[in-house]
């Protein structure tokens, strides 16, 4: 963790919890957005334009939230735009590193080793956690954003002229009701597999767990009605559903003590990620060995780091 600007321990998955011993998230710091014309977005600073080659995406192949802003940039084919570097999948005691490993990138951009160096590059002050998403403007020499749910919007409509826009995640006329649904699934399967996973104590294990079968129940039930959560189209909460649902059975089932039923017995959801894996954008950012690796080299939770063999998924593309 970052302490005005200095490192000063071994990175830790857990940094607060409630009354009840349960697990509580870092609030993103830097909120600012992309727009077409610089203006500023629904909050932080005006100032940051969209821009062919302006802006570089920091990001993890395992995290959940990075991965959500990874499916977006290639639906919207903001792949030339957009430029990306991809940590190593195994957390340091100096949390995220650049490097070598297959599928992760060293930081051409900015020259750092971890990534929280990019962090104090942004703000020599910084107190807090350095986390992946985060999107770099090489003009500014800043963080222009590292909040998902913000990113997810960035890349849909910021980028305007710039991005492909026959795709429309966030489609006015379901926005009320996509609004409705992204906060019903976030505290219940979303952040509530890390709430099960990281809670300290048995009552807030049990209040996460009970939550995250409910929320994957309404979602089977759900999807009995459509190919996606709001029938034939597709948007941004599909993304947001899509990145826990697939490391549920391979990373939540055993390392999170979600285990009451894994998603392979849930026909509906097996079926949805079948369909979602089979598009290229989801397909190409669901690496199952970073996952698992990842997962796995939290030392809090799996000392030894042993990586489990299995499972097999039906549903995903054999690698």
């Amino acid at each position: 963790m970052l302490v005005d600007g200095k490192w000063t321990a071994a990175w830790q998955p857990v940094q607060a919890t409630d009354a009840k011993g349960g697990f509580v998230r870092q609030i993103s710091s830097f909120r600012s957005w992309v727009t077409p014309d610089g203006s500023a977005g629904p909050t932080g600073d005006a100032g940051f334009r969209a821009e062919s080659g302006r802006y570089h995406l920091y990001a993890a192949l395992v995290c959940p939230w990075a991965t959500r802003v990874l499916i977006s940039r290639r639906l919207k084919k903001l792949e030339d735009v957009v430029s990306v570097a991809i940590v190593e999948p195994v957390l340091t005691d100096e949390g995220w590193r650049f490097g070598d490993d297959p599928g992760a990138n060293r930081d051409t951009l900015n020259g750092a080793t971890y990534l929280h160096e990019i962090y104090t590059k942004a703000d020599p002050h910084f107190t807090g956690r350095a986390t992946v998403p985060a999107l770099w403007d090489k003009d500014r020499k800043t963080i222009v954003n590292n909040e998902s749910a913000d990113l997810l919007r960035i890349f849909n409509s910021g980028f305007g002229a710039l991005a492909d826009d026959t795709v429309d995640l966030y489609p006015e006329d379901l926005r009320v009701e996509i609004d409705a649904l992204n906060e019903a699934i976030y505290p219940a399967l979303n952040n509530g597999v890390y709430r099960a996973g990281f809670a300290t104590t048995q009552a807030a294990y049990e209040d996460a767990f009970a939550a995250v079968f409910a929320m994957l129940d309404q979602l089977e039930r759900r999807l009995a009605a459509g190919p996606y959560l709001f029938g034939a189209r597709l948007t941004e909460t599909d993304i947001r559903a899509f990145v826990t649902l697939a490391r549920f059975d391979a990373a939540y089932f055993g390392q999170f003590k979600c285990n009451l039923r894994r998603i392979a017995e849930y026909p509906n959801l097996s079926a949805y990620l079948k369909r979602l894996i089979a598009i290229p954008a989801f397909r190409h950012t669901f690496i199952l060995d970073h996952i698992k690796r990842g997962y796995y080299s939290i030392k809090s939770l799996n000392p030894t780091r042993i990586v489990p063999v299995g499972p097999e998924l039906e549903w995903a593309p054999r690698s």
